[in-house]
């Protein structure tokens, strides 16, 4: 089959740009290119992306050597009946390395019909880096390289309010986009930047905190032949998701009008409060996510349907799931429909979701996605949540990076596989668990100080070395 380029596909002609994206991973690809692909194809939005590598590795060569184009594969259930939808994703005009190409990256703030910034750098990317300096090329942070990107912008276009950006974060923490902007702010004071810049950068400049939702397997490495038969080019960079989606943004009438989703019938809400929709989102869907993961993990598990559908698994993750909604203060109906609904998406046949893939981070998600759920529940019952807290001690036995002899697919900074490293050194597992718990840099906070924590988790992982992860927790239940 001939190579998947914009010359085989006779898409030559290239959108201008008015995204610039941080971030080129699967979720990015199969959410927002495909939503901006959306407005493109349905009121003629006209949008080109560059897309900004965030890290020294990652994907824009592949990306760049199927000039921006991939595959997106939807997948799922409806009424009953398998379905699966196939676009030609066709709207990323380049991919840029900032670490290689630095010009070009800078280039992207000359851009006239620049717009909108979004970005997906995981809950560990929006993050402000003292040692980040205005020279750096690039800086080590994704928003010390956001500031000096905005900050060519002004430069070059003499102060022009008219040149501020849309800039809507994706990133799943508490105010995406007021973290965002108070690191850029940082940054201005740190720097020494002039007042009409920071002026500019608060003013010109819009911020949106966003919810998004939509599970995204990626590349479907284990089905790739029968992916690859329904096409007629090659693919490197199929991804698959699951067909629903919700992108809910804080904006008013001005951004509607920037962003006429509701001209499509795309489920992007454009709201004044995004509250709602992100704490049941975050806790439980992203939250049963992450708590799942190490246990399931060390249980011999690999994919996240294996998980619900087993038989020890499966209803952990329901037990997971009833303790995260009692911490929720929300119409009790409303939160066992929208949890019926998470398990119905993680039992999608289609979806082949890796757990070492959502692996990724998972003391920084575990913080924000699971830590507000099993606090919130010792908090309300003055005792703490059993599968939470299991799930927390599995997650601190994952740090260890072995498990029976075999590697696990620990993908964290080198500074907390190193701290976490050090602690697996000390001698009995109340050191271990106490150092990992007063650790404010993994947590925001010293979870020693919570009552019976540290006790609990000492027990549950002379559980899980002992006898296991399944006959483990069950012991764990008895005892705790």
């Amino acid at each position: 089959m001939e190579k998947l380029n914009r010359k085989n596909r006779g898409l030559e002609q290239l959108n201008p740009i008015k995204v610039v994206q941080f971030g080129e991973g699967n979720f990015l690809r199969a959410f927002v290119d495909y939503a901006f692909q959306r407005l493109n194809n349905e009121v003629d939005f006209n949008a080109g992306i560059a897309m900004v590598q965030p890290l020294a590795g990652g994907m824009v060569n592949m990306i760049n050597d199927q000039d921006g184009l991939y595959t997106l594969f939807m997948n799922g259930i409806k009424k009953g009946e398998k379905i699966q939808d196939i676009q030609l994703i066709n709207n990323v005009v380049k991919g840029i390395n900032p670490y290689t190409e630095f010009a070009d990256y800078l280039a992207l703030a000359k851009e006239e019909e620049l717009q909108f910034i979004v970005s997906n750098t995981t809950e560990a990317g929006i993050e402000f880096v003292a040692t980040d300096t205005p020279d750096m090329q690039p800086p080590a942070s994704f928003p010390g390289k956001l500031t000096v990107l905005l900050y060519e912008r002004f430069k070059h276009f003499n102060g022009d309010a008219s040149k501020g950006v849309t800039i809507i974060p994706c990133e799943l923490i508490d105010y995406n986009s007021e973290a965002l902007k108070k690191c850029i702010l940082q940054f201005c004071e740190l720097w020494k930047l002039e007042e009409a810049f920071v002026t500019w950068v608060s003013e010109a400049c819009t911020y949106h905190s966003t919810l998004v939702d939509r599970i995204v397997p990626g590349y479907p490495r284990a089905e790739i032949e029968d992916y690859n038969s329904k096409l007629d080019y090659q693919d490197n960079l199929i991804v698959a998701a699951e067909p629903f989606f919700l992108w809910a943004i804080e904006g008013g009438d001005d951004l509607k009008a920037k962003l006429p989703f509701h001209k499509t019938d795309l489920n992007v809400k454009i709201v004044d409060d995004i509250r709602p929709f992100k704490m049941i989102k975050v806790r439980i869907l992203n939250g049963a996510h992450t708590a799942m993961v190490p246990v399931s993990l060390l249980f011999g598990n690999k994919l996240v349907m294996e998980t619900v559908n087993g038989d020890f698994t499966g209803p952990f993750v329901d037990n997971v799931i009833s303790e995260i909604s009692e911490t929720l203060p929300m119409d009790k109906n409303e939160i066992t429909a929208y949890a019926e609904e998470v398990m119905d998406r993680f039992k999608n046949p289609f979806i082949k979701h890796a757990l070492a893939d959502i692996a990724l981070n998972s003391i920084s998600k575990f913080k924000v996605r699971v830590l507000p759920s099993l606090l919130g529940y010792y908090n309300a019952k003055k005792e703490l949540p059993t599968s939470l807290t299991f799930s927390l001690a599995c997650l601190i036995q994952f740090y260890k990076g072995t498990w029976n002899n075999e590697a696990l697919p620990v993908k964290d900074t080198p500074e907390l596989v190193e701290a976490f490293k050090k602690a697996w050194e000390l001698e009995d597992l109340n050191s271990v668990v106490a150092t990992v718990l007063a650790n404010t840099e993994f947590w925001g906070e010293d979870l020693t100080k919570v009552d019976g924590l540290v006790q609990a988790l000492v027990l549950a992982l002379n559980e899980i070395e002992t006898n296991g992860v399944e006959q483990g927790f069950i012991n764990f239940s008895q005892k705790k």
